[in-house]
């Protein structure tokens, strides 16, 4: 099969854009949060877990740990019960204390806006440096969680498993002002239509644009 030119497959692009913003002009992150705080912990604790299980979990734990010093200041067998229900809990409640301690001692309790400031804190990757500096900063970035990294491959706009590389893949084909809009739309997608295991082609209006569909 041809390799795409990029031409053709920024067009290609553009259509699944565009479809994507009638599909779900909406799209945002489906994580409760009322500060970067707060933001920044879900996302931790999201990772491998669904955001339905972290929001049931958090409005108690951000009741009993309201800001960064006040988490710094637990242990996590403290924090563990709080985030029980969410999968590897143990883990999930030593990385967000750890964190806490890390935003007090460095960034005066404050979750910071630089990308790489972000990038440098315990358990931050660049999928939730993103999520953070996106929907809390406004600051462009294509997160690159499951969904997205399967849809991007599925729609042939990346090869790759690598997440990293996959960000940088999207970000060659997508105008950087849709990017926050562009890894939200993937998500939902990706929840409701294109599904893992048996994605339902059939119903999908990115089929045409899709070649995974059309083969």
């Amino acid at each position: 099969m041809p390799r795409e030119r990029v031409r053709d497959k920024r067009a290609r692009a553009g259509r699944v854009l565009e479809e994507l913003q009638r599909l779900y002009p909406d799209a945002a992150t489906e994580l409760a949060f009322t500060t970067p705080f707060e933001l920044l912990i879900s996302t931790i604790l999201s990772a491998q877990a669904t955001d339905v299980s972290v929001n049931a979990a958090t409005p108690a734990l951000f009741a009993a740990y309201p800001d960064a010093r006040a988490l710094a200041a637990a242990t996590p067998e403290a924090v563990e019960p709080y985030v029980r229900t969410i999968g590897l809990y143990r883990t999930k409640a030593k990385n967000v204390v750890k964190t806490a301690q890390a935003l007090v001692e460095r960034h005066g309790g404050e979750v910071p806006e630089g990308f790489d400031d972000l990038l440098a804190l315990p358990g931050v990757g660049r999928k939730t440096a993103n999520v953070v500096a996106s929907n809390a900063f406004g600051r462009p970035g294509i997160a690159v969680d499951t969904h997205v990294g399967r849809l991007a491959r599925r729609l042939r706009f990346s090869r790759h498993d690598d997440p990293d590389k996959v960000e940088v893949d999207l970000e060659k084909v997508f105008p950087e002002e849709h990017w926050i809009f562009l890894h939200h739309a993937l998500i939902l997608h990706g929840r409701r239509v294109c599904h893992a295991r048996t994605p339902a082609c059939e119903r999908c209006s990115l089929a045409s644009d899709c070649p995974s569909a059309r083969a």
